[in-house]
């Protein structure tokens, strides 16, 4: 592993880069609804998941809002190089571990149900 600092101006992976200002609209209306609504819940792995996932999107809504020419078509700073994997950073990582996190929740409670 190495550190490398790149600007990602499309999506994940470097993907959909027409698509990122209706993406990160889309994410930042999530997050205000989730954070506004105020769901509560009594399984902490649901919880962490959430929290995880939102604040890896505001990670990244925060770079697309300071980092550039435009509204919401800034750059993500990535820096974690693996060399054999796309240049992802903290944020996406959280989105990520959050992601598969909801995703055993999900499966478990439905098991347990």
């Amino acid at each position: 592993m190495r550190l490398n600092l790149t600007r990602n101006t499309a999506g994940a992976f470097g993907l959909g880069g027409a698509a990122v200002p209706f993406l990160a609209v889309v994410a930042l209306g999530l997050v205000i609804f989730m954070a506004s609504s105020g769901a509560t819940t009594r399984h902490p792995a649901l919880a962490v998941a959430v929290g995880l996932v939102l604040g890896g999107a505001l990670g990244n809504l925060t770079d697309r809002l300071f980092r550039g020419r435009g509204l919401l078509r800034g750059a993500v700073i990535d820096f974690v190089d693996f060399r054999f994997w796309p240049v992802f950073n903290l944020a996406d990582a959280a989105i990520t571990c959050g992601c598969i996190l909801l995703l055993l929740v999900g499966w478990r409670t439905k098991d347990d149900t």
